[in-house]
């Protein structure tokens, strides 16, 4: 559970006549994490695509190119299918086809239509201008000049110039000049104005009916690129499932055809060596043995475990293993090519471990999460940070059994509870993508333990009723808001800390095991230091030492722990007690400057102090999105306030105003105060905007909900837990196989 799947390295050795063989074997059982040959083994070399290869594989482009042409999506698919090598080659080719002068149909209509709306671009200002366009050209001793600009600025540039004779034409900020002058002394006479230069368009006569033919050829090619389209959408449903399928059966058939060029080879032998759960070994062997039976080999190198840092730390090494070779027990003579195989099993070219066992390479086993099912949707938040490695402690199971709590603590409420428990099934249940969907189930157990917490705490949307319906009263416990319960509020300030505590001892601990593996003095001042620090100096935090400097709230026989609202008649340490935690945290100190001094440095900072304090966030969310949802409620409904300090809604109503010495009862309360009247109580325009009020306002605590009790939450998780022993690096499984979804081998 805290360590990942226990894996195994797997040798396949054999003759090269039986290679295509152990792929299909092998890649059917979608098992072997292969790892792959870098060349440095003496006389092999990488193995060679199989005949076929680049066939498939421009058979695969072609298809995705298709699929992206016509815009094919998963659920086009529609049934699984066989497809043969026949049909492949003979539909492929017919679509191919279609798709192809549909395509280029498209793109010709999409370029002249281009062409035609920057022509319309083109004409629309001769259009406000009204002249005919080839009264704009053509001149012999006039020089023409269009655009747009600020006529009385061209005016006044003409007049200062050398041009004697010149007309100006202005309509709608598009100027034309007429003057008696060359194209170059015009252009100089108008560089000092505010003048964008046109270039007139070809055509002759009113720009206005030459606007309207553009728009009809426009129309017209609009038309038939939407016939095109539709053409296209028509391929895409004829061919979705056929190309799906296709694509998944040509990508099979590369990943076996490429498959050699991971193993190493002679010139009659081969070897493969990959990764695979330990558990599974021996169906692997056998299914490989009966698959094949002949002239190979199946060996378990080794059973790894590995450091944090990828390194072998220990492994058990495993002789005798596989070896089956059915031509070694037959005494028929073997073939070369059976004898190549055998050389391949016993030759000394492999790379070794540190302890002599021969293999492929160093590589460190892939990494196969181990959790139990309620967990699953919290490794896609764990590999947020980083997959975790091999060696190292996978955080998943703590992440799921203290998150939740941590967000159900800060929300509390079963209105709210129930809300996110419904939107993540919503998105559990219909995304896609793992991602998605391990969200969704995050948001399922955050949603349950706001939900816990609501009753506990009595709320329901911020209202106090849920109290007492569950409870018949008062609930068990408060989130201090209110006067009369504000006690609670420094309690949860302490509980937080108690937490976080806690928390941060769990993670230092797992460091404390996993440093192990260099050594137990390495544990010890790396991670036990910290420890000791983190015990010390709370332990005098929470001490009468020195005696009268700690808060009232802390120790005392007024601490909250000691009266309300616990009660738990805890009243502090001894100073004793405190003067020797002082001494533990030192020793701490001492250690941790032995090991590292960047890390000395922070203790002498007091980061145990820092980390511990950072869980008050957790109070302090509790506290601001009560305050919210109290906020929002007290403006539709009203508050009036009791002569204990407590805060009642005015759902059935609201009190007379206390006036002068009266004494208001109201449902049982000495009424001293109303705190706001309530929109609901405010006639029909109130009830009208207050409900507004009510349902946008619920809308925005639930959703900063996310955005800070959720975000509080995980930086909680990844800063200040993670960090104590997780570092992450660790390889994705991904056996050499394929999971059909569009197709069947049957």
């Amino acid at each position: 559970m805290l360590r990942p799947e226990k894996m195994c390295r797997v040798s396949v050795t054999g003759s090269k006549r039986v290679m295509e063989s152990v792929v299909e074997s092998v890649h059917d059982l979608d098992m072997l994490h292969v790892t792959e040959y870098d060349g440095a083994w003496e006389g092999f070399e990488p193995g060679d695509p199989v005949e076929g290869a680049d066939e498939a594989s421009d058979q695969l482009v072609t298809v995705r190119a298709l699929e992206s042409i016509l815009g094919v999506e998963a659920e086009d698919a529609g049934p699984t299918r066989l497809v043969t090598d026949e049909a492949l080659e003979e539909d492929l080719e017919e679509v191919r086809t279609k798709v192809t002068e549909l395509d280029d149909r498209r793109d010709d209509l999409r370029d002249d239509l281009r062409d035609v709306e920057e022509r319309i671009s083109t004409m629309e200002p001769f259009v406000r201008l009204g002249i005919d366009l080839d009264l704009l050209r053509g001149y012999d001793t006039l020089a023409v000049a269009v655009g747009e600009g600020d006529a009385d600025e061209i005016d006044g540039a003409l007049a200062d110039s050398d041009v004697d004779t010149y007309e100006l034409f202005d309509e709608d900020g598009v100027v034309a000049v007429f003057a008696r002058a060359d194209a170059d002394e015009l252009q100089d006479a108008l560089v000092g104005a505010t003048f964008s230069a046109l270039d007139v368009p070809k055509g002759d006569g009113d720009p206005t009916e030459y606007l309207e033919e553009l728009n009809h050829r426009k129309q017209q090619l609009e038309s038939k690129l939407d016939t095109v389209e539709n053409e296209l959408d028509e391929l895409r449903l004829d061919y979705a499932g056929f190309l799906l399928a296709a694509e998944e059966k040509l990508s099979i058939e590369v990943q076996k055809a490429e498959a050699p060029l991971t193993f190493a080879t002679t010139e009659n032998a081969f070897i493969a060596e990959g990764w695979i759960p330990d558990e599974e070994y021996e169906l692997f062997e056998q299914q490989v043995s009966a698959d094949v039976g002949e002239a190979i080999d199946i060996e378990k190198l080794e059973v790894a475990a590995y450091d944090s840092d990828g390194h072998v730390h220990s492994q058990e090494e495993v002789e005798g293993e596989g070896g089956h070779d059915e031509a070694a027990a037959d005494e028929t003579p073997l073939t070369d090519e059976e004898d190549a195989g055998r050389e391949a099993v016993a030759d000394g070219g492999h790379a070794t471990t540190g302890s002599g066992l021969v293999t492929m390479g160093e590589s460190s086993p892939p990494v196969i999460q181990d959790n139990p099912g309620a967990a699953k949707p919290f490794e896609a938040l764990v590999e947020v940070v980083n997959r975790p490695k091999y060696g190292e402690f996978d955080p998943t199971v703590l992440f799921f059994l203290t998150f939740p709590v941590f967000y159900g603590f800060m929300i509390g409420d079963l209105g709210y509870g129930i809300l996110y428990f419904l939107a993540g099934y919503g998105l559990y249940s219909k995304a896609s993508g793992d991602v998605m969907k391990s969200l969704g189930g995050v948001a399922m157990w955050a949603g349950g333990f706001t939900a816990v917490f609501g009753v506990l705490y009595g709320e329901f949307f911020g209202l106090h009723q849920l109290g007492d319906i569950v409870w018949g009263g008062s609930p068990p416990i408060h989130k201090g808001l209110q006067p009369v319960y504000g006690e609670y509020a420094l309690g949860w300030l302490l509980v937080s800390v108690l937490a976080g505590m806690a928390h941060l001892a769990v993670g230092w601990t797992l460091g404390f095991f996993k440093n192990l593996e260099h050594g137990l003095w390495d544990a010890i001042t790396e991670s036990g230091s910290w420890l000791l620090m983190l015990f010390g100096f709370w332990t005098w935090i929470f001490s009468d030492f020195p005696a009268g400097s700690k808060p009232g709230f802390i120790i005392g026989s007024e601490a909250v722990f000691a009266g309300n609202p616990f009660g738990l008649g805890f009243t502090g340490f001894s100073a004793t007690v405190g003067m020797a935690a002082l001494a533990v945290f030192v020793v701490g100190l001492v250690l941790i400057a032995l090991a590292d001094f960047a890390e000395f440095v922070e203790a002498v900072f007091l980061q145990v102090f820092v980390n511990g304090l950072s869980y008050t966030r957790l109070a302090a969310v509790l506290l601001a999105k009560a305050g919210m949802a109290f906020v929002v409620n007290l403006l539709f409904f009203g508050v009036y306030v009791d002569s204990k300090g407590g805060w009642h809604f005015g759902i059935g109503g609201m009190p007379p105003v206390p006036e002068g010495s009266e004494t208001v009862m109201y449902h049982g309360y000495e009424v001293t105060s109303i705190m706001f009247p309530g929109l609901m109580h405010s006639g029909i325009a109130g009830v009208v905007g207050g409900l507004l009020v009510l349902v946008l306002g619920h809308m925005l605590v639930l959703i900063l909900g996310v955005t800070s009790a959720g975000l509080q939450a995980v930086r909680l998780e990844y800063v200040e837990f993670f960090g104590k022993f997780f570092e992450g690096g660790g390889k994705k499984y991904s056996p050499f196989g394929y999971e059909r979804t569009y197709t069947t081998d049957d």
